[in-house]
């Protein structure tokens, strides 16, 4: 049986993250967001600009669902099925690293763990699933900014809790910070949300390209910003969402177009 298309998904996926975006999105940020290179991700939106499913901006180059496309609303990923493709990954993740191992996805304004692996050191922890944690001070959350369309314009209107005195909440900052986790394609919580904790985090993606959900690790301050380990640890984070994302997108047989 004929396996699906490839630049259909991907155009899905368009349509998805666009809808998602109340202010419009400008074409280098949505192929950020989908990891696609730019003139692909251009090309994509001129077609279905074409057929009208989206509309662009003449003054600020941003592009809106479409008269078209009206009355369409993105699919939510299921939170279980990022849970279940991510299980055996982030168990081999904390195993590696020598630290816990969270798996969060978009709960309204906060990011929800999903899935949670204990520091395989045998020391006494706190099972963190179904905790909801703040976007802005956590590397799970800095993720799900920098790649949901509308949800830093979101996050910023309102004000930003400090919870430790390295906590960013100036919405330039944040920017910034959401800026340099497109750049490097990972986030970072040093000290952020516990003074004493640190965290490291990439994006999942499913079949299309949208990012669901985040895998990092959390560990001690001390261990996690040690120049001997940090490169490493990131590494691994980055590697192991790669891996997740990969099985996401290969669930099934797929056509080249």
């Amino acid at each position: 049986m004929p396996g699906p298309i490839q630049s259909i998904e991907r155009a899905a996926a368009i349509m998805n993250v666009v809808a998602e975006a109340p202010f419009g999105i400008g074409v280098g940020e949505l192929a950020a967001v989908l990891g696609l290179p730019k003139p692909t991700a251009h090309g994509l939106l001129r077609t279905l600009q074409g057929v009208g499913y989206i509309d662009q901006d003449p003054q600020s180059g941003k592009y809106r669902v479409g008269d078209a496309a009206l009355g369409l609303t993105p699919r939510p990923f299921d939170a279980n099925v990022l849970r279940s493709y991510a299980m055996n990954w982030g168990d081999t993740l904390a195993a590696r690293s020598g630290e816990s191992v969270r798996i969060g996805a978009l709960r309204g304004d906060s990011v929800q763990i999903v899935h949670h692996v204990f520091r395989p050191d045998g020391s006494a922890q706190v099972l963190r699933l179904g905790v909801e944690l703040p976007l802005h001070a956590t590397a799970l959350g800095k993720v799900l900014l920098a790649y949901t369309p509308g949800l830093a314009e979101r996050a910023t209107a309102g004000t930003l809790l400090a919870y430790t005195r390295r906590t960013v909440t100036g919405p330039r900052a944040l920017n910034g910070e959401i800026a340099r986790v497109r750049g490097q394609g990972f986030g970072e919580d040093i000290g952020e949300f516990a003074s004493e904790r640190a965290s490291v985090a990439a994006p999942v993606r499913d079949s299309g390209g949208r990012v669901v959900g985040a895998i990092g690790v959390v560990g001690a301050f001390d261990r996690l910003t040690d120049k001997s380990t940090h490169a490493r640890l990131i590494d691994l984070v980055l590697s192991t969402a790669t891996s997740i994302s990969r099985d996401l997108g290969t669930e099934r047989p797929r056509i080249q177009s």
